[in-house]
């Protein structure tokens, strides 16, 4: 790289930042990507204790295809670095009756599945993977890597968020199709993994059906870590810089115009553009807090409805638990109050909904041989609960682990070697994200594509954001195409011009 290209400056070592840079990279820009953490993958970081490995965040994998074109606009075949394998079943979603289904890959396994549970739904399974393969062609073919930085691009899409009720939510638009109320759950849940309320969350979501049933839902041997060093691997190897434990203390501006970053320890950074991964929100009102806003004031930051927040617990235990299945959904006896006391009561409820992750069915490599790694997660209500994780964690961890003994894991608590926990106190100080929500901002109707904070910044030239809050939303699938829609922006490093 020479130093005559003009330097793109990449704030975070999330998916998004991690795509950012190497879709900059191959338009000739100089890119160095700057994380706080001391090993990239913000959310996506790896714990590595007691010999077990502990993928920190996402661990599904859909539309495989988004990081094929990273590797391919480098050069390389990702097969060559990456195994990917497809889970069929998705994931099991065990009902608190005790009742379990098996979200299967072929569209007549998992008709057989819905006779199995309700014979009177086929036929309204039937209406709604059709309805769901009809508002992917829209939504996410056509609309997630496409910028929404105009009103009039909202005009342009209203008759077919009409035409497919994208202005219903998810669980009403799975209501009209289905009546048994395990049915309405498992075609419904899908907005949690991405930081919604299924019953606030725009029906456009559920498109999520048809995308696992087209790309499938895979796991990356080595967990999604090996992935994330995969792509930092890209970076380097076209001649990008990350840098670790470097802290990103202000975006520097003059005259409306983005011209580097200062860091914690005080080290200025000259760039010519800025794409920042970090939180949405902690872009705005933090790292921007001295440049004058227009739209993303602090005041309209902290009336924005955010996402839900997220109690993890990593543990390894020393012994195989080998009848659980890799993904494992293990559901509390309510749903929609559930819902509501999450996302609107803000309050920590006594019983919950759980997402069991077992990577050592597939990698048994992840954990000592004879063993199994962990995960489980629990949506709980952000920091505006104003709940005391620094108290209530360990007591929390303690009522998930009688859950988990009393359903799936029988002596669990005579079992575990190796036990950590994430709690929304960490994801605030620990990785940045405006009142410790997991997701950024919640995907509501109006709080997506032009109604979020926009691939290119509307507040300061050369800056643009990537990653969860902005453009598309989030999920690997969102904050991948969330870089796509960034790199599209911008010509080709010998074409630009400040």
């Amino acid at each position: 790289m020479s130093d005559a290209q003009p330097h793109a400056m990449v704030i975070g070592s999330g998916f998004g930042g991690l795509a950012a840079a190497i879709r900059l990279l191959a338009k000739n820009y100089r890119v160095t990507l700057l994380e706080q953490l001391d090993k990239v993958g913000g959310r996506s970081y790896v714990y590595e204790q007691d010999n077990f490995i502990f993928d920190a965040g996402p661990t599904i994998i859909t539309a495989p295809y988004l990081l094929e074109e990273l590797w391919q606009i480098s050069g390389q075949r990702m097969e060559d670095h990456l195994d990917l394998r497809p889970i069929d079943p998705f994931y099991t979603i065990r009902f608190d009756d005790g009742t379990v289904l098996n979200c299967v890959a072929s569209v007549d396994g998992m008709r057989e599945e819905v006779r199995r549970i309700a014979p009177e739904d086929v036929e309204g399974y039937n209406r709604f993977i059709a309805a769901s393969k009809d508002i992917y062609a829209v939504a996410f073919s056509e609309l997630a890597d496409k910028p929404f930085h105009d009103f009039m691009s909202v005009i342009r899409a209203a008759p077919d968020l009409i035409r497919l009720k994208g202005y219903r939510s998810v669980f009403g638009l799975v209501s009209d199709y289905f009546t048994n109320e395990k049915l309405k759950i498992a075609f419904s849940f899908h907005p949690l993994l991405i930081g919604g309320n299924p019953l606030t969350t725009t029906a456009y979501y559920c498109l999520i059906a048809h995308l696992e049933r087209l790309h499938l839902v895979h796991f990356a041997m080595g967990g999604t870590g090996a992935v994330v060093r995969g792509l930092a691997g890209l970076i380097t190897h076209q001649g990008g810089s990350i840098r670790l434990n470097a802290k990103v203390d202000q975006i520097l501006t003059d005259q409306n115009r983005v011209t580097g970053v200062r860091l914690a320890d005080g080290e200025i950074i000259k760039a010519d553009l800025v794409v920042s991964n970090a939180d949405a929100a902690t872009t705005y009102n933090s790292l921007l807090k001295d440049h004058p806003r227009r739209r993303w004031t602090d005041a309209k930051l902290s009336r924005v409805k955010y996402s839900m927040s997220l109690f993890v617990w990593y543990f390894g235990t020393n012994r195989r638990y080998d009848d659980v299945y890799h993904h494992m959904m293990v559901l509390g006896p309510r749903y929609q109050e559930l819902l509501k006391d999450i996302f609107n009561r803000k309050h920590l409820a006594d019983d919950f909904s759980l997402y069991l992750h077992r990577p050592t069915m597939t990698d048994p490599s992840l954990a000592p041989e004879g063993c199994d790694a962990f995960y489980v997660l629990s949506p709980v209500p952000h920091l505006e609960s104003g709940t005391d994780w620094s108290t209530e964690a360990e007591i929390y961890r303690k009522k998930i682990e009688r859950r988990l003994e009393d359903t799936v894991l029988p002596d669990l608590s005579k079992h575990i070697v190796s036990s950590r926990m994430l709690t929304p106190q960490d994801f605030q100080t620990r990785l940045l994200s405006y009142k410790g929500a997991a997701f950024s901002l919640q995907p509501q109707l109006f709080q997506s594509a032009w109604f979020r904070p926009h691939n290119q910044s509307e507040e300061v030239k050369g800056l643009y954001l990537v990653g969860a809050g902005t453009h598309p939303g989030a999920g690997l699938p969102g904050v991948i195409s969330s870089a796509k829609v960034v790199a599209d922006l911008l010509p080709d490093a010998r074409d630009y011009r400040l």
